[in-house]
């Protein structure tokens, strides 16, 4: 027993001396830390870099599109076939709905309201016309921002009819153009249009009003170009068109644009007349001219411009572009296009311009009797159709032959991308293996 404690306080004398050499061979807190470490397990780990952001590049120019559509014709065969029995309403919605899909996307529309918004009930037509309101309503709806009132319908019913209609276009929320409920209105009669961020000064004229003389309470009602429009309609009102343009001018907007009522009905080139108010207008400050009344199509073109101080530019103009919607089904007076012209700013310079202009072919269809008798059709979405009848087909192909002849296919929008296409498919073509003759 006692051998076997004389081992057991050996072990623990042992224990004890293994504890203090270890402690007393410990390094003092300074030596641990001039203990060499290995490199590699003290890199300051990768922190990750943030990539630069990229240079924002603000745009040089700025681009948009105006869309312009012709004559807004309400014969009553129109307006009787836009009646909705069932909503107990008139629904011109349905007969122009095949112009919306471009109305509706373009910065900005503009059309030519050759009507009255008298107020009902006793809607008529030709030669004295007046439309319901909701023609106004849907003509928003359907995307268009200002209409040109001044035609030669602007007093089928009188003074009065003039402030009533440009009321329910103000109630409806549409700019207008042309006409005057006073002469303040009258001596400022210019719409500014912002069009996708480029402001157009708009300025509209009739050659005269069927022979109906402006009211003696309102000489200012109708804005006219002619000195003389009761009568030969041949003199033009220079000292107002040159105030305008300057009033124009001096809103400060990029671009000013003249609707204006003019020509001989029913032919389809321009008269020496209208070239002659063209020239006056565009030498003048107008950079775009848009014309209607004829009924049928006139050609449209960019002009060379030489201005007062011998400067040079370019300006676009349309000298008809047919009825936009009417119940004439002759030759011509049924076939018109949405025009869609395009608009750019240099941001640096500010100059604008007309840079580019293109159509989209239309036909108005009349079924001659029964409901839904009239509708703007697409032309070449109607072609694409194969089940479409050959007695409609053959009318929307000759339409589209007079369009062409008229305006030239260049600027017909569906023909130009065929054109486009054309040379990747000949390319293609070409780089096939070709046969070795005989």
């Amino acid at each position: 027993m006692k051998k076997e404690w004389k081992q057991f306080a050996a072990f623990l004398l042992a224990l004890v001396l293994t504890a203090a050499l270890t402690v007393g061979c410990a390094p003092e807190k300074d030596d641990a830390e001039d203990v060499p470490v290995d490199s590699e397990q003290t890199e300051t780990p990768d922190v990750p870099v943030e990539p630069e952001e990229p240079e924002i590049v603000e745009p040089q120019e700025v681009v948009s599109t105006l869309v312009v559509c012709g004559d807004m014709m309400t014969h009553l065969p129109i307006t009787q076939d836009a009646w909705n029995a069932e909503r107990g309403w008139y629904d011109f919605t349905r007969l122009m709905a095949a112009a919306e899909p471009y109305v509706s996307i373009a910065d900005g529309a503009v059309v030519n309201l050759e009507t009255t918004l008298a107020g009902g009930p006793n809607y008529s037509g030709y030669p004295n016309f007046n439309a319901p309101d909701m023609l106004a309503y849907e003509l928003k709806d359907l995307g268009f921002d200002l209409i040109m009132t001044s035609n030669n319908h602007s007093l089928d019913k009188g003074g009065k009819a003039v402030i009533r209609t440009l009321d329910v276009l103000d109630e409806v929320g549409l700019l207008h153009v042309g006409t005057s409920r006073s002469q303040e209105e009258y001596d400022n009669n210019v719409q500014v249009l912002d069009v996708g961020g480029i402001s157009v000064a708009f300025l509209a004229y009739t050659y005269g009003t069927n022979g109906i003389p402006t009211p003696s309470s309102a000489p200012y009602a109708v804005n006219l170009f002619n000195t003389d429009y009761l009568t030969y309609m041949s003199t033009p009102d220079t000292e107002k068109i040159l105030a305008d343009l300057e009033l124009a001018q001096n809103t400060g907007a990029d671009l000013v644009a003249v609707m204006i009522h003019w020509g001989n009905e029913y032919q389809t080139t321009q008269n020496s007349y209208q070239k002659k108010i063209a020239k006056l207008l565009t030498e003048n400050g107008a950079d775009l001219v848009l014309g209607g009344h004829p009924h049928v199509l006139q050609p449209m073109e960019m002009t060379d411009v030489t201005y007062a101080d011998g400067t040079t530019g370019e300006a676009f103009v349309s000298y008809s572009l047919g009825n936009f919607i009417s119940s004439q089904n002759y030759e011509l007076t049924d076939t018109t296009v949405v025009l869609t012209v395009e608009l750019t700013k240099n941001l640096e310079t500010g100059e604008t311009r007309v840079s580019d202009y293109w159509y989209r072919p239309m036909f108005m269809l009349d079924r001659e009797g029964g409901t839904n008798r009239f509708e703007l059709l697409d032309i070449y979405a109607q072609l694409e159709n194969e089940d479409l009848s050959d007695s409609l087909r053959q009318p929307l192909e000759k339409a589209l032959e007079n369009i062409h002849k008229i305006l030239g296919p260049e600027h017909d929008e569906v023909y130009r991308q065929q054109q486009a296409q054309q040379p990747s498919a000949d390319a293609e073509q070409s780089a096939e293996p070709q046969t070795p003759a005989a």
